[in-house]
């Protein structure tokens, strides 16, 4: 079933009360990647500055816009002003890996390096690691200078879910484990985050800045799932 474009009409209220911060979620094969472009155009279209950002591991992305996004904004050339990027979170992980191994390798037995990089080689790495891509992109000032709106074309639900609940669970782990390491290496690292990790709760949970659409279609499935998404985002404080 091909999901439907959002009508003109659609689009030119969302162009009008268009928040900075525009999160598209719901459940797989709905229609999220041809909504969150649509609206990015519009928006584009309106004389908008806007960046598009997959933050899907499956990201179809590249297809919908005929460009090559990769982890810095591309100008999308049928579409002045848009720009797209895509989180990868193996090469977020990998980039992180080597800047908390790059200074040691000089300095520190093969062995012992070797201990680091399995430390850093699960799946809370890769997590964390494409996590402070997001917030970045949430709390760099250079990025709210350049771009009007963000749109994020997120993976399915679940994975938003977690991706977004993200800011408060490292927050509070911090503060409750101030020594010692974590699968990212020292937790002074994280520490030294912990301030963006709030700024970014703040952003999400502010309908002045942030809305978050759910994509759906008329079908049981998809709207009990929108529902619940709904639901488990207002315990997040995010409406």
């Amino acid at each position: 079933m091909t999901a439907a474009a959002p009508s003109t009409e659609v689009l030119g209220g969302l162009r009008a009360a268009a928040t900075r911060y525009l999160f598209f979620t719901g459940k797989g094969g709905v229609g999220k990647t041809s909504t969150a472009s649509a609206s990015a155009v519009a928006l584009a279209d309106g004389g908008r500055r806007v960046l598009l950002v997959s933050t899907d591991p499956a990201s179809n992305l590249n297809e919908v816009l005929g460009v090559t996004a990769a982890g810095t904004p591309v100008a999308v050339p049928e579409a002045p002003g848009l720009y797209a990027m895509n989180i990868d979170p193996a090469a977020a992980a990998a980039q992180y890996r080597e800047k908390v191994i790059g200074p040691y390798r000089d300095a520190l037995p093969a062995s012992a390096v070797g201990q680091i990089e399995e430390q850093l080689s699960g799946a809370c790495t890769v997590e964390i690691a494409a996590f402070n891509e997001f917030v970045a992109l949430l709390t760099d000032p250079a990025i709210t200078a350049r771009f009007d709106h963000v749109v994020f074309d997120t993976a399915p639900t679940g994975h938003t879910l977690r991706l977004l609940s993200l800011p408060a669970a490292w927050a509070d782990f911090l503060v409750t484990n101030p020594g010692g390491a974590s699968c990212i290496g020292p937790l002074a690292e994280l520490g030294a985050q912990q301030q963006r990790y709030a700024q970014a709760m703040e952003v999400l949970a502010d309908p002045e800045q942030t809305t978050v659409a759910l994509v759906t279609r008329p079908d049981a499935g998809p709207l009990a799932e929108a529902g619940r998404t709904a639901a488990e985002l207002r315990t997040l404080g995010i409406e």
